[in-house]
């Protein structure tokens, strides 16, 4: 099987139109025309990722965020996204990213966290340009829950010691908005929407004000609010090209870390 296979199968569930304009998703490093060995997923490419790509015997990985975001005018040794790339060409390693055009598909990184969350009548909160895409979903408890119980709902559901919350609500919790990553941008729409909570991965601090009793804020830090993209691509992979191996990078990439 060839890796544009497998990045095609990963385009229709995804198609690179639905990415936002600032976006740069899609192949980043490598020649499709090669013959797949295995495919890595990873949230983040760096150059442990690649190792382990090849320790793991796979020629493709595949990301949620894109190793490249604005050109290269020269690679060296500078900095970890140009010896990422050096060290991914030498190795002859393809890597191809699915960052706001999974985020935006239906059945995307929205709708899993919302499955993980027990939630049912789940829609867009945004609806997009294109047909059947969007920013954020909304979705429904079967039953309301106090502020306390939702947030430790959330804490074992994304499996962090502590979330970043505005006052906790008075009221129960039945309809929630979901983004993934940083999305602040929607906490108004939220709102609007008649949501009871908005659970995201990274805000702004004054944005946090003035939603005090309107709307339960949770937010849980933005590699975790990801966490679970690699099982959407690997349920296409294993689905539309059987056969493949795909792995889970052991690697843990995110650069924050608690102290």
């Amino acid at each position: 099987m060839k890796i544009k296979e497998v990045v095609s199968a990963l385009e229709r569930f995804a198609p690179l139109p639905l990415q936002e304009d600032w976006d740069n998703a899609g192949l980043q490093i490598g020649l499709t025309e090669a013959e797949a060995s295995g495919a890595l997923l990873c949230l983040d490419v760096t150059e442990s990722i690649v190792d382990e790509a090849i320790a793991r015997h796979c020629n493709l990985i595949v990301s949620h965020h894109p190793l490249l975001f604005r050109g290269l005018k020269v690679i060296s040794d500078a900095d970890y996204v140009q010896r990422t790339v050096m060290k991914a060409i030498r190795n002859d390693i393809c890597i191809v990213s699915m960052h706001t055009n999974m985020d935006n598909a239906r059945g995307g990184v929205n709708f899993m966290i919302a499955e993980k969350l027990g939630l049912a009548d789940v829609g867009f909160l945004s609806c997009g340009s294109a047909a059947d895409s969007g920013s954020g979903v909304t979705g429904m408890f079967a039953e309301g829950m106090g502020a306390e119980d939702f947030t430790s709902l959330v804490k074992g559901v994304f499996n962090v010691e502590c979330l970043q919350c505005n006052e906790l609500l008075h009221r129960k919790i039945r309809k929630v908005a979901v983004c993934g990553g940083a999305g602040d941008f929607l906490l108004g729409k939220a709102v609007e929407a008649g949501a009871d909570a908005f659970i995201t991965g990274e805000m702004h601090y004054h944005v946090y004000f003035g939603y005090e009793q309107k709307i339960q804020i949770c937010v849980t830090g933005h590699y975790q609010s990801e966490q679970f993209t690699n099982e959407i691509f690997k349920s296409i992979i294993t689905e539309e090209c059987p056969g493949l191996p795909v792995v889970m990078a052991e690697t843990n990439t995110n650069p924050i870390i608690y102290v």
